[in-house]
């Protein structure tokens, strides 16, 4: 497995791959690595011929008031993971390297990102488009695998390929989920061990919210009723939302024919948990 951290670097070895007609997949990611990441890796090996993953914190995704210094790190075993996991490449760039002096140029998607995340973490899509735009444009990658768990972000990144033109295949991957129905997520490690048994109880509010919906209860009322119950075993909700699945628009009811999606959020203790699920 090949690793750069500068961009000179990075295109050489990608213009190598590609004069012999290698397409190229992208797996964005901030490190601290586990399953859920390697699906990525496994989903665009499948996609493509040359599987990128670049490892980058980005700064400019976190608030004034956030976890930028607190967010895991483990260069040395994620780079042995993604080596067992057939990655091709690892790109490692540099803060300097991703926005050198004078940058003065971010990427805003309005609409699928103004409310949930983007409401509870201001500017924080803003770093994301920027950060996934610069990295679409870098490597020049064929296909990009994101995760569902974060289905804003998805959303948001697919919404920013297609108005920018960017010639590239956003791929989702199903989430990944511990055997008691726990998310992965490289924050997870933060939850106590008396959290850590708690914490599956918010995928099992959901699940069941999910399946009176779709029986036809009010979904207002069963939203409430379930965001209460959470509240009773230690959560604080953020937020529990029925949403068009594309646009993030908030729905008060199924659609038929719509993909429709239940998107939750939640702290638990100093961790905050997101998760989703599709409805019908």
């Amino acid at each position: 497995m090949l690793i750069h951290r500068d961009i000179p670097g990075l295109r050489a070895a990608l213009a190598a791959w590609r004069a012999r007609g290698a397409r190229v997949a992208l797996v964005p990611t901030m490190g601290a690595l586990h399953e859920g990441h390697l699906s990525l890796v496994a989903a665009a090996r499948a996609a493509a011929d040359i599987v990128v993953a670049s490892i980058f914190v980005n700064p400019t995704q976190f608030g004034p008031n956030e976890d930028l210094a607190r967010y895991p790190r483990d260069e040395t075993g994620d780079l042995a993971k993604l080596r067992a996991a057939g990655c091709d490449l690892a790109w490692l760039p540099t803060v300097e390297a991703m926005y050198p002096a004078g940058n003065a140029t971010s990427v805003e998607v309005r609409g699928v990102s103004d409310g949930f995340e983007g409401a509870a973490r201001p500017g924080h899509f803003a770093g994301v488009a920027t950060v996934c735009t610069k990295l679409f444009l870098q490597t020049g990658a064929d296909v990009a695998a994101f995760g569902e768990k974060d289905w804003q972000q998805l959303q948001v990144v697919r919404r920013a390929a297609r108005d920018l033109d960017i010639p590239i295949c956003i791929l989702p991957v199903p989430t990944v989920r511990e055997p008691d129905g726990l998310a992965l997520s490289s924050r997870n490690r933060f939850l106590s061990a008396e959290e850590r048994a708690t914490a599956p109880l918010l995928y099992a509010a959901m699940r069941r919210a999910a399946a009176r919906i779709v029986a036809g209860e009010d979904a207002r009322a069963v939203l409430a009723d379930e965001e209460a119950g959470l509240r009773l075993v230690g959560f604080a909700p953020d937020y529990l939302a029925l949403v068009e699945a594309e646009t993030l628009r908030p729905l008060d009811a199924m659609t038929p024919g719509t993909p429709t999606r239940l998107l939750a959020a939640s702290r638990l203790g100093t961790v905050r948990l997101l998760d989703n699920i599709p409805l019908g």
